[in-house]
């Protein structure tokens, strides 16, 4: 072989290296680019979704991913769709305060209606005819009014146990006495006008008439420990006994149930409060008579 074509095979030799070399310079470059790329990934702001975050932070792209502030909150992100948690509208916690009283008119307009409303005879013996009436501008229903009343007058507890008195609610005709609800104001003029001086604060049975005063039926009183709805009882049972001879007793000892012909509202004296004139054995609940 000669001269010229050995150095053409070398020449054809060496330029096979030279780019056999440059080859694996280009290969080696992209390879190194390849990695970088995942290194920069790894730690650009978009990589954090790794951390724990929902998943669709994480498949948002690297470039709109929100740098984390430099104070990071330490709070828990809440998660994807969840709300979080205001106290804009949190219910307030209030200590267990009583109900608001109801409002009370001092006066109405001094008339009365008279309930739409009967029943049937309870108890034996003398049977005593009753209407309800209820004073305008009182704000309550004459008709709920009687119910309530015909109920406590026809409980087993009251007078009706003693075997020879009876009561009989009623919407016309002929009545034994009426019971009467008003205001303070009006409850003031029927008794004041017998003689009976109430202060706006309580009840009185005058001739045919029971007038219950208003603030009584709706707020009860300070001194009896339990529901408005007994102490309604006790104003019925009370008042109702004057009307078959009852007279006023006062506590039999301390710790006793107060008798209901005792005037509880100025005070117990030692006694448990009460709104029947009966106990549940059918025993009469008595004191000493007030002279």
């Amino acid at each position: 072989m000669g001269r010229a074509a050995r150095q053409r095979g070398t020449g054809a030799h060496a330029g096979a290296r030279g780019r056999r070399g440059l080859g694996s310079y280009l290969l080696f470059g992209a390879v190194f680019v390849v990695l970088l790329g995942v290194v920069v990934f790894e730690i650009r702001p978009g990589g954090s979704a790794k951390a724990g975050t929902s998943g669709t932070a994480a498949s948002q792209p690297s470039g709109s991913a929100t740098a984390p502030s430099a104070a990071p909150s330490t709070a828990p992100a809440p998660a994807t769709g969840a709300t979080a948690p205001s106290t804009a509208n949190a219910p307030t916690r209030r200590a267990t305060a009583s109900p608001t009283p109801p409002s009370v008119p001092q006066h109405g307009t001094g008339t009365f209606s008279t309930a739409d409303a009967s029943a049937k005879a309870a108890g034996h013996g003398d049977i005593r005819r009753y209407e309800v009436q209820v004073e305008g501008g009182s704000g309550i229903s004459a008709a709920s009014a009687a119910h309530e009343i015909q109920d406590i007058l026809a409980d087993p507890r009251g007078w009706t146990d003693d075997g020879h008195d009876g009561f009989q609610l009623v919407s016309s005709g002929p009545v034994d006495f009426v019971i009467k609800i008003a205001t303070p104001d009006e409850t003031d003029a029927i008794c004041g006008a017998a003689g009976l001086h109430t202060h706006g604060e309580v009840n009185c049975d005058v001739g045919a008439t029971v007038v219950v005063n208003l603030k009584r039926w709706l707020l009860g009183s300070p001194q009896f420990d339990g529901p408005v709805t007994e102490y309604r009882a006790l104003i019925i049972n009370h008042e109702v006994g004057h009307r078959i001879g009852h007279g006023h007793e006062t506590c039999p000892g301390p710790g006793k149930l107060a008798p209901v012909m005792m005037q509880q509202i100025d005070g117990l004296k030692g006694c448990k409060a009460n709104a029947w004139p009966y106990d549940a054995d059918g025993h009469y609940i008595q004191g000493p008579p007030v002279p």
